[in-house]
């Protein structure tokens, strides 16, 4: 790689470290920049060369995990999904997520975010238990019904919607974006019946209806499942149960093994002998 192609830039990332600073402050590094390369590529140039205490989260570096989200000039992204160069500054600020108590420098602490979303029972619920306990066969659903809820299974859970949220910024009880929508793409799973035990946890002041669709959690989502939408279809999903107008989906059947076992079929002789070698 020549010189010419390399290019420093000015980083100013967020130290705190609670055992030891009264406040967060900004520690400027310089970093050569090359093409192609990542805000984690830079976060770990950092730590690997100027500053081994330097503290972040990260795993896949592909988009997958959620772990490397984080505040980057002021806008929340997942750090090795962001180009540096797509920025287009000279200086980049890096805090972490906000929304989030910070457990040290760019690590918040997602265990609330955690706890919200398994108060909404984030897994299929049926009534035949045996089956979900002892599965003998898979659930009959169709392509339409799966898309009926497919974008909303993408979730990172990488707390991004939440950082972005302007009532989880001022109602720390709310559920935030990433619960009530998960609770959404669980009610609308044809395979699943447990909106009876979903609807009382979301159906409170610090529930669906304290969201006011500022649209700021689609707007970041690194993802794209539009969380404002699925909490407007929750909306919709809970009025229409309560008025008794809604046309209720029936619960798919389990698809029964056959039978009689398939036919087997002789495989078809070589068309080509095999070489027979000499020994």
């Amino acid at each position: 790689m020549s010189t010419e192609k390399v290019k420093k830039l000015k980083f100013k990332v967020q130290r705190f470290n609670p055992e030891e600073d009264r406040a967060p402050h900004l520690q400027e590094f310089i970093v050569p920049v090359i093409h192609g390369m990542t805000m984690l590529d830079a976060l770990f140039y950092i730590k690997e060369n100027l500053d081994s205490s330097l503290s972040f989260r990260s795993s896949c570096r592909m988009a997958i995990c959620g772990s490397c989200g984080m505040l980057i000039n002021n806008y929340p992204y997942l750090a090795c999904h962001t180009q540096i160069e797509e920025l287009k500054a000279e200086t980049l600020e890096i805090k972490p997520l906000p929304n989030f108590a910070v457990i040290k420098d760019l690590v918040p602490n997602i265990l609330p975010m955690g706890l919200k979303h398994r108060s909404i029972k984030p897994y299929i619920i049926r009534p035949d238990a045996q089956e979900m306990e002892n599965p003998t066969a898979e659930f009959c659903q169709k392509p339409e019904e799966l898309n009926s809820f497919l974008q909303f299974s993408y979730c990172v859970k990488c707390g991004i919607c939440i950082s972005a949220c302007p009532t989880s910024a001022s109602d720390k009880l709310f559920l935030g974006p990433q619960a009530l929508t998960q609770c959404y793409r669980y009610c609308a799973d044809t395979r699943d019946n447990g909106t009876k035990d979903r609807f009382p946890v979301v159906d409170t002041d610090h529930g669906v209806w304290h969201c006011h669709l500022a649209g700021a959690c689609s707007e970041a989502c690194p993802k794209g499942l539009d969380p404002a939408l699925g909490i407007q279809l929750l909306k919709r999903l809970l009025v229409t149960r309560a008025l008794g107008i809604g046309r209720k989906q029936p619960l798919v059947p389990i698809v029964l093994p056959p039978t009689v076992s398939k036919l087997k079929i002789a495989a078809p002789e070589f068309s080509v002998p095999p070489i027979q070698r000499e020994t």
